[in-house]
């Protein structure tokens, strides 16, 4: 017998399994002489009142063995000798696309500019510890792209664009913990991800995939408007039935390249401002209406949203890839650049949290970019990095101030302790930031400080520049076909063509497209 039951319970039983089998017991769901297993189905916190509470669902197996619900194996077919497929870039478009090709049967040729992950975490080290940025292997380059080396996120609003369970499912396949599928905000950490993605690589080469490091493609095979292939820059050229173009939002060159050749790319709106870093225990209180956060109860999180007028024009102001018990990393990709993101390590232990709030940046606020056509907000994001590098020192320490010296216009006279280590400079991020975003930003954050009683204070401090939040550029592709609307084969994916936010979207995008190209221009194989 299979009983299927909806909870509503404390922290302490639903976090603890002794605890809530003996609650279950208690409640008369089964008895001491039955046979019991427990399985998990969705868990999810409730904090907006006072009692914090865990919604939990749950399927008790009486008598009977667990019914497994995992649908996704590991492919076992053989894809060396056949037709080949050419991808662009190892983050999670690039690498689902390639176990998407497998699948169906074609062999993937992932040609990634970086270094696999091992290799890639001396050159990290280097961002961190001296200063050095490698514009080829960093935080955003390199094996399982930028999302490698951050909180591992796999939240998603993009369900229409895919089977999100797909995706968790094949995670776990390659050794995410089975409580992906469970959390209602599943994250898997940066300390975890790199086993994970080394892991896909594997069955990727087992299964007669190749794979391509520190190859960077310069340019590509282009004949009477249909794309051939890639030529890289060792001067190979690597051909197959089709590109999937998965770059990242951070190739510029790749734009660039594009834009060079005459093939249509256009300007999109992006997002673009400062990561706050706050005491997680002053989030934990603000959240969980307590003065201490309960040990069973994760890391608390938080997602704000307002509206900011300026000038007579309103743009919306919110936060951005919230990282609980997280750090603030350099994630510059080329020297004489600030930029920094967040990350957390699975069990989100540090003491700080930080988030990206940012200011939507639209074609109307920079008119003086307009020359640059389509690129003109990669150049504006450019610009604004490279003034905060200037400022700071010319190295990778960061420009800061308090927060509500900011929103005062007062340079603060010492910084808070921070996770950021390469190191903070005081300095007024007005100075940096134009206008347009600097003034919202303060009109953001009092807001914030009246959704959130106490978020609004100088224990936290703001961080700059927080500028890759998505890609500035769009690749343009047909809605149905998914192909680009001036060259065929050729199949932009992912965050880098515009088309995702994270890596359960990126991941579901590298699969359609691989798909779209088989349906469209393959054979029988």
């Amino acid at each position: 017998m299979i009983k299927k039951i909806d909870l509503r319970l404390a922290p302490s039983i639903a976090f603890d399994d002794s605890t809530l089998r003996e609650y279950l017991l208690k409640e008369s769901y089964f008895n001491e002489k039955q046979e019991v297993n427990i399985k998990k189905i969705k868990r999810s916190i409730d904090a907006r009142a006072k009692v914090v509470v865990v919604n939990l669902s749950l399927e008790i197996y009486i008598n009977e063995p667990i019914q497994t619900t995992l649908s996704y194996k590991i492919p076992k077919n053989i894809v060396e000798k056949k037709q080949r497929v050419v991808i662009v870039g190892a983050g999670p478009a690039g690498l689902f696309a390639a176990l998407k090709c497998i699948e169906l049967g074609y062999k993937p040729i992932l040609i990634e500019r970086g270094k696999d992950v091992r290799q890639r975490r001396r050159d990290l080290a280097a961002i961190n510890k001296d200063q050095i940025v490698n514009p080829e292997s960093n935080y955003c380059f390199g094996e399982g792209g930028a999302g490698t080396y951050s909180d591992g996120k796999l939240y998603t609003r993009s369900t229409k664009r895919g089977d999100v369970r797909r995706i968790l499912e094949i995670l776990v396949a390659h050794g995410a913990k089975e409580d992906i599928l469970i959390d209602a905000h599943p994250h898997i950490g940066t300390n975890k991800l790199p086993a994970l993605i080394a892991n896909m690589r594997e069955t990727i080469l087992a299964l007669g995939g190749e794979i391509l490091f520190e190859t960077k493609v310069i340019d590509l095979v282009i004949e009477s408007q249909e794309i051939k292939g890639v030529i890289t820059e060792g001067g190979q050229e690597i051909l197959g039935l089709g590109v999937v173009l998965a770059t990242g939002h951070s190739a510029r060159d790749i734009f660039e390249l594009l834009y060079k050749k005459k093939i249509y790319i256009e300007n999109k709106p992006f997002a673009l401002g400062v990561r706050v870093e706050h005491p997680q225990s002053l989030i934990d209180s603000i959240q969980y209406h307590c003065e201490t956060r309960d040990y069973l109860l994760p890391a608390s999180s938080y997602s704000l949203v307002s509206q900011a007028n300026y000038q007579g024009k309103d743009r919306g102001v919110f936060s951005f890839c919230m990282c609980p018990g997280g750090f603030i990393v350099p994630s510059a990709t080329a020297p004489g650049e600030i930029v920094v993101n967040g990350m957390s390590p699975s069990k989100r232990d540090s003491k700080f949290a930080n988030s990206g709030i940012v200011v939507s940046v639209e074609e109307d606020e920079i008119p003086e970019y307009q020359q640059y056509g389509p690129l003109a907000g990669l150049k504006f994001q450019q610009d604004i990095e490279q003034l905060a590098c200037k400022m700071a020192g010319n190295k990778q320490v960061a420009p800061a101030q308090r927060l509500v010296d900011f929103t005062q216009n007062i340079q603060s006279t010492n910084l808070n302790e921070t996770s950021y280590q390469p190191g903070l400079s005081s300095l007024n991020m007005s100075d940096i930031l134009p206008s347009f975003i600097g003034e919202r930003l303060k009109i953001g954050f009092k807001s914030f400080g009246t959704k959130m009683r106490g978020y609004y204070t100088n224990e936290a401090q703001i961080i700059g520049i927080e500028s890759r939040t998505s890609s500035p550029v769009r690749i343009p592709r047909d809605k149905e076909s998914l192909e680009h609307v001036q060259i065929k084969r050729l199949f932009p994916c992912g965050e880098g063509a515009g088309y995702a936010g994270g890596i359960v979207s990126a991941a579901m995008d590298g699969e359609n497209c691989v798909e779209k190209l088989i349906a469209i221009h393959g054979k029988s194989n």
